[in-house]
Protein backbone atom coordinates (compact mmCIF):
# COMPACT_ATOMS: atom_id res chain seq x y z
CA UNK A 1 0.00 0.00 0.00
CA UNK A 2 1.45 3.54 -0.55
CA UNK A 3 1.89 5.43 2.20
CA UNK A 4 2.65 9.06 1.31
CA UNK A 5 2.48 10.15 4.66
CA UNK A 6 6.09 11.28 5.34
CA UNK A 7 5.48 13.46 2.75
CA UNK A 8 2.01 15.34 3.32
CA UNK A 9 3.90 17.49 5.73
CA UNK A 10 6.06 19.03 3.28
CA UNK A 11 3.04 19.76 0.57
CA UNK A 12 2.11 22.77 0.26
CA UNK A 13 -1.49 24.33 0.17
CA UNK A 14 -1.09 25.43 -3.54
CA UNK A 15 -0.82 21.88 -4.73
CA UNK A 16 3.09 21.57 -4.82
CA UNK A 17 5.49 19.20 -3.26
CA UNK A 18 9.18 19.90 -4.01
CA UNK A 19 11.06 16.33 -5.12
CA UNK A 20 14.70 15.56 -5.72
CA UNK A 21 14.93 13.78 -9.38
CA UNK A 22 16.45 10.51 -8.18
CA UNK A 23 15.66 7.42 -10.10
CA UNK A 24 14.32 4.67 -7.63
CA UNK A 25 11.84 3.65 -9.34
CA UNK A 26 8.18 2.77 -7.83
CA UNK A 27 4.62 1.43 -8.41
CA UNK A 28 1.79 3.33 -7.54
CA UNK A 29 -1.64 0.63 -6.22
CA UNK A 30 -2.83 1.38 -9.87
CA UNK A 31 0.48 0.11 -11.00
CA UNK A 32 1.45 3.41 -12.72
CA UNK A 33 5.50 3.58 -12.45
CA UNK A 34 7.02 6.79 -10.64
CA UNK A 35 10.23 8.07 -11.24
CA UNK A 36 10.54 7.81 -7.35
CA UNK A 37 8.10 7.66 -3.87
CA UNK A 38 8.06 11.61 -3.66
CA UNK A 39 7.00 12.62 -7.04
CA UNK A 40 4.36 9.11 -6.67
CA UNK A 41 3.15 11.33 -3.93
CA UNK A 42 3.03 14.78 -5.43
CA UNK A 43 1.13 13.44 -8.43
CA UNK A 44 -1.38 11.44 -5.93
CA UNK A 45 -1.91 14.84 -3.84
CA UNK A 46 -2.72 17.09 -6.56
CA UNK A 47 -5.84 14.83 -7.79
CA UNK A 48 -6.59 14.80 -4.01
CA UNK A 49 -6.38 18.32 -3.92
CA UNK A 50 -8.47 18.59 -7.37
CA UNK A 51 -11.35 16.08 -6.00
CA UNK A 52 -11.66 17.87 -2.56
CA UNK A 53 -9.61 15.59 -0.99
CA UNK A 54 -7.04 15.87 2.50
CA UNK A 55 -4.87 17.74 1.19
CA UNK A 56 -3.87 21.26 1.37
CA UNK A 57 -6.51 24.46 -0.59
CA UNK A 58 -9.34 22.61 -0.42
CA UNK A 59 -12.28 24.93 0.86
CA UNK A 60 -12.95 26.53 -2.24
CA UNK A 61 -13.27 22.96 -3.84
CA UNK A 62 -15.61 21.86 -0.66
CA UNK A 63 -17.73 24.48 -2.35
CA UNK A 64 -18.01 23.47 -6.29
CA UNK A 65 -20.24 20.04 -5.77
CA UNK A 66 -23.22 22.06 -4.13
CA UNK A 67 -22.53 24.74 -7.09
CA UNK A 68 -23.01 21.95 -9.47
CA UNK A 69 -25.77 20.45 -7.72
CA UNK A 70 -27.91 24.34 -8.26
CA UNK A 71 -26.92 24.46 -11.93
CA UNK A 72 -28.00 21.05 -12.52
Amino acid sequence: QDDCSEFRSQFEAGGRLSCTRENDPVRDASGKQHTNKCLMCAEKFKKEAQRGGQSGGTGQRNRLPTSERTNQ
